[in-house]
Order: C-alpha cells, then structure tokens, then sequence
C-alpha cells in the first residue's frame, strides 16, 4: 500500500466568529491518497506507517467527534482507513466534506471539524513532530486562548503523505 498521485484539494476558511479557523494556511484534502487492498489487510497499520515515516506522530485509531471541535496547538491529519464519513470543517457555515477510506485531510491548528455522519468509520490520525495536541470547542473561553497559540504552531517538517516533496510543503508556507 503506497501512496498514489492522489489528488488534492485546498480550501481556507475564514474564521467564523466563534472558532477562529486559520485564515493562513488551507485545509488540505487528498482523494485516494492510499490504496487500501482488500477487507483482510490493515489499513489502519498501513496509514500509521505512512505517517509515522512522514515524522508525524502521536498515532491513534478511532473515530472523528460528533461535536464542532480543533486544535490550538497543533495540526493534525486523518486518514480515513475504512468506512465513509459525512465531516463539517470550518464550524456551521464551512464545507462538508465526503470521505471514503483511503482518503487523507491535513487540518491546519485552528480549523473546526465535526462529523456530521460515518457509516464503519475507522480513521487513524497524527500530528507533526514535536506537537501536541488540545482540545478546543466552540466557546469564547477556548477561542480566547486558540488566537493566541495558534501563530505560534510550527509548520510540519513534512507532508504526512508525499515526505518532503509533498504538496502540503509548497500550500503552508511562512
């Protein structure tokens, strides 16, 4: 299971008043970033290495939350390993995004994300090098503190699914 010349899509969301999304650096999504082999093989593995070898750590496998949510103090990518997922990114006026297993979306610190629907979702998820990640809702409270930290997230080494030549290297630039 190697990644594919997947194709990628980028989209900046404003902040919304209430989560403060990243006006700088664009959501980015690619389709069929890894061919996932049949329903015996472990795509969950098969994203945890690509990621792992890419230098973004923190590894999990599980779900996306069901309630408007991001990260102040790091960026994260999730793989979708099987199932379908209906996700709400940039809080209620942003875009809904359909995602299938193999698809990949790098969330910059700061956007919103919230799943709307899933049918057999197993996603696998990371973050760079040296983040660690919170956990902010949708309060004044956690936007208050997300305008702070959030300019002074580090951009990733690199793209957790092409390595240094990676699309994400030339979209999120200082």
């Amino acid at each position: 299971m190697l990644p594919l010349s997947a194709a990628v899509e980028g989209h900046v969301l404003p902040d919304d008043g209430v989560i403060p999304n990243n006006r700088k650096l664009p959501l980015v999504l690619y389709r069929q970033a890894l061919t996932l082999d049949g329903p015996t093989r472990a795509p969950e593995r098969a994203f945890e290495a690509l990621f792992q070898s890419n230098g973004w750590g923190g590894v999990w496998v599980n779900g996306i939350y069901d309630f408007h949510h991001y990260h102040s103090t790091a960026h994260e990518v999730l793989g979708i390993a099987k199932g379908f997922a209906c996700v709400q990114f940039g809080g209620t006026p942003g875009i809904v995004a359909e995602l299938a297993a193999g698809d990949v979306v790098v969330i910059p610190a700061g956007v919103g994300h919230c799943l709307v629907a899933g049918k057999d979702l197993v996603v696998v998820g990371a973050y760079p090098e040296g983040q660690d990640w919170d956990l902010c809702r949708a309060t004044e409270i956690d936007r208050a503190k997300a305008l702070e930290n959030i300019p002074w997230v580090p951009l990733p080494k690199r793209d957790p699914v092409f390595g240094r030549s990676g699309p994400l290297v030339t979209l999120w630039v200082d």
